[in-house]
Formats: C-alpha cells, structure tokens, sequence
C-alpha cells in the first residue's frame, strides 16, 4: 500500500494546500486564524502538500508540523533589529548570479527557487530567486566559476528544493557537475522526501546512483518525528539503496522541537529510517519569523540535556551561522 507515485508526483505537488482557509477547515481549527493567516501570507505564500497535512492532529493549533507550515500574525509585527532579510549573507557570498560560494573548499549552486513546502521560519523566505535563478543559464555561469577554482571539492544543491526538477533536468545538472574532475562530493539539500516522499522514485535513485561520486550525499530537514511516517521510510530506504548518505539537518524552533524529549524521539526516528542526526540550527534571524526563536542558553541546555540521553552517532551539532563567518559554529557556553 505504499507506493501511491503511480499518479506521479508532480501531480501530487499540484494538489498542495494553498489557501489558509482550506488549511483551517480540513483540520477544523478555529476560524479567528484565518484573517491573520490571509494577511501573513501575503507577504509570504502558504503551500503545503496533502500528505503533510495528513501527519497533523485535527483541532489542535499547537501541532508541531502546523506550526511549521501555517501563516500567523507574528510575522507581520515589528520584528528586532537583528533580524533580516539577509540573515546569513547568502547575497555577499554569491559569487556569480545562483552561485554561493561561501565557505573553503564548497559552492552551492540554488538549482531552483520553488519550494513544496513553504516553511515561515525559511531563512531564504526574501531572497531574490527571480536574479539567481535562470534555468541552464544561471547553471551554466554558476559551473563556468566552480570549474576555474581547483580548491572547490563539493559541490551543494540547494534552492528553493533542487528536487523539483524532473529526473532529465537533474540528471543534467549532476552530469554536468561530475564533468569537472577536481569536484569530489556532491550534496543535495531537500525536503521532498519528507513532505512529498512521492518524489522518491526508482528513476531518481537510479540517477542517484550511476553519479561519478561515490555516495552522494543527501540532507534531509526533519524537525519532529512526526514528520516520519511509512512512506518516508520507504523512500529513504530506496535512496539507501542505490548507495546515498543521508543526513539531517533541523532547526530548533520555539513550540515545535524546543524540549530534549522531543529532539532524542526525533534522533531515534531518524536513526530508524536510515538518517544520521547532522545538525541542529539555532535559527537564521530572518524578518518575519522572531517568534520561533529560541534563547540561546535554553539552547544549550537542551543539547546538553541531549548528550546525556544519545549515543554521539545521533547526537547533532548545535551550531549557528552568521554573514560573513569562515564556517557555522557553536554558540559559546554561558
């Protein structure tokens, strides 16, 4: 009963939830949601596949994946000095139009700028898509750079999700990648097989696996257990089996993770489905979104918390980033 790809997944997309209002009724929330939810999303689009909307609890507004996904009125209150439409440099660090090359020996290239999810605490909810992101042509001057730069080891995909692209796109793109011999991993950032695991077809994990590079890698973004359901273990299986290294990256967000018993279940969860634990995010200070934060010293609590409780293999690396910094890292000790 698993596979449901038949009807394919970009019909799947098609279906998503768009509108505050379909989202309040199919999960009979509370009707004074919505004009705060029609307002936010204006200045920031809701979408959300069905089968995500699936994974949360009918009547309850607190529900850790709805909290994710639905527009509040929080966004649109003044927000602190420190928060911004930039939150981690991405625009200084592009080093041609679409290509960020930020850190030592790594340039991620944003495949595309659409998303299946629209995440409100997304630390590129303002970027500028419509200048980084022109097809093949925005590629093609994105590579031009990563090949005249012998250090660049690694090449990301990131976006937006690059797995919206077809399977002839992608495989395109990975092939012209695998063109340039001083580049020895590739690494594909995604939500797809979380919240359209529909996505994860034998075709992709085909692709995935014929690359030059030995075991690509992919990084997953889960913040709760509750986003693993069967079909996400079945798609992560499939792409385990063609030889991808998955990993998982989340951010700790007030609410929805910010407790030790919520971020162990979530490390066992992922450790169940093949996905090693990689990093937990303080959160990118991105306008509109001040009230997921979560203190810094709470923060550490938590993790310290965690380093009891886990095994060092499922416990993440609490870590920030910041504009202008030679590589995410941790928050000091109190």
């Amino acid at each position: 009963m698993i596979p449901r790809s038949r009807a394919g997944w970009q019909a799947e997309l098609g279906r998503a939830v768009t509108s505050p209002a379909e989202l309040l009724k199919i999960l009979d929330l509370d009707a004074a949601l919505l004009s705060p939810a029609v307002r936010a999303a204006q200045t920031f689009p809701l979408c959300v596949p069905r089968g995500f909307v699936q994974r949360m609890e009918s009547g309850n507004p607190n529900d850790p994946l709805l909290r994710q996904v639905l527009p509040l009125g929080a966004e649109l209150v003044p927000q602190p000095a420190t928060f911004s439409a930039d939150p981690v440099g991405d625009l200084d660090a592009a080093a041609r139009p679409g290509l960020l090359h930020k850190y030592h020996g790594r340039a991620l290239l944003i495949a595309t700028g659409a998303c299946a999810i629209h995440c409100r605490y997304c630390f590129r909810r303002h970027f500028p898509y419509g200048d980084h992101t022109q097809g093949r042509l925005s590629w093609e001057t994105g590579l031009a750079h990563v090949r005249a730069d012998p250090s660049i080891h690694e090449v990301i995909l990131s976006g937006g999700d690059p797995l919206l692209l077809d399977d002839g796109r992608l495989k395109g793109l990975v092939d012209a990648i695998g063109a340039l011999p001083h580049v020895r991993r590739l690494r594909i950032h995604t939500r797809l097989p979380v919240v359209l695991p529909e996505r994860v077809t034998p075709a992709l994990a085909e692709l995935l696996g014929q690359v030059r590079f030995n075991h690509p890698v992919i990084v997953l973004h889960v913040n709760h257990a509750n986003e693993i359901d069967a079909r996400v273990r079945h798609g992560c299986a499939i792409l385990k089996a063609a030889g991808v290294t998955l990993l998982n990256q989340s951010v700790l967000l007030r609410g929805v993770n910010d407790n030790a018993d919520t971020l162990v279940s979530l490390s066992e969860s992922l450790f169940d489905a093949g996905v090693l634990p990689y990093y937990l995010h303080l959160l990118d200070r991105v306008a509109g979104a001040a009230h997921f934060e979560v203190p810094e010293d709470k923060a550490l609590q938590i993790h310290e918390c965690l380093r009891t409780r886990l095994p060092g293999y499922l416990l993440p690396r609490l870590v920030r980033d910041a504009p202008g910094a030679a590589a995410k890292y941790p928050p000091a000790p109190c």
